[in-house]
């Protein structure tokens, strides 16, 4: 992708990665919404670029960095994320995680680690897939687990139409909670639609094997085209009541290229 930052293989800004954080497994003590985040990450995370949670088939440019930040309140929680990413040698390590209260006021936290790598580029008009693995610790929650928490993998697909003003997200994966030592699958379907130079719809839906799944709809904007974005969203269970709603507001930092590798 010529000329922007944070997307590959020539597809323009409105398939601009991302989550993340990234990035569908229950973080314990926090919000789904946010547990989903993590193990559907991308940006990542790390899921498809903030502020989308179903991963996408991209990758920051070689040798370069972004940060994803961005708070979550839903009814009387609030969490507060930020996540670090670089490419190195063609896979996007990406560290880093949350801090924030539950309803009752206690604090949690959480750790994420990811890597990614893409193993068919995305092209205009084309479509590309990659692999994610990652884990997720708890420390607020359970502060003698070792480092290795709960582990996940994720095959993002990515769909470009109308050169690269529709591209459609499929993630299909598999989380394993320690605490259970349980398996479940993950899901998630998303999508970016080009509403302007600099401004994109985003439309997404994930969950997990067993239960509901939910739903989140934003706003993607390029402040500054190829170094930083702003976003908005809010979201919900599905359902008939649609409970667990959420709102999140974020910002995205992206680097030149200045690694060694």
């Amino acid at each position: 992708m010529p000329a922007v930052r944070g997307a590959r293989a020539g597809v323009a800004d409105s398939s601009d990665r991302g989550g993340r954080p990234g990035m569908g497994a229950r973080l314990q003590g926090f919000a789904a919404p946010a547990a989903l985040a993590f193990s559907l990450l991308a940006g990542g995370d790390a899921r498809a670029a903030r502020p989308m949670i179903t991963d996408d088939a991209r990758v920051v440019d070689p040798r370069s960095c972004q940060v994803e930040s961005w708070v979550r309140r839903s009814g009387g929680s609030s969490e507060y994320w930020a996540l670090p990413a670089c490419n190195l040698l063609d896979v996007e390590v990406a560290l880093g995680g949350a801090h924030g209260r539950d309803e009752t006021g206690a604090l949690k936290t959480e750790v994420v680690a990811q890597a990614k790598t893409i193993i068919r580029p995305l092209e205009p008009d084309g479509w590309g897939w990659g692999v994610a693995v990652g884990n997720l610790n708890h420390p607020s929650v359970d502060s003698a687990r070792a480092m290795l928490g709960d582990v996940y993998f994720n095959l993002p697909a990515s769909f470009a139409f109308r050169g690269d003003d529709f591209v459609l997200h499929l993630n299909a994966g598999v989380l394993r909670e320690r605490a259970t030592a349980q398996g479940r699958a993950t899901w998630g379907i998303g999508s970016e639609t080009r509403l302007g130079e600099r401004l994109f719809l985003i439309a997404e839906s994930f969950g997990q094997g067993g239960s509901g799944g939910f739903g989140q709809l934003g706003l993607r904007w390029w402040l500054l085209p190829e170094r930083l974005q702003l976003d908005v969203t809010g979201g919900a269970r599905l359902g008939e009541r649609m409970d667990g709603r959420w709102m999140s507001l974020g910002l995205r930092v992206l680097t030149d290229a200045f690694l060694p590798w």
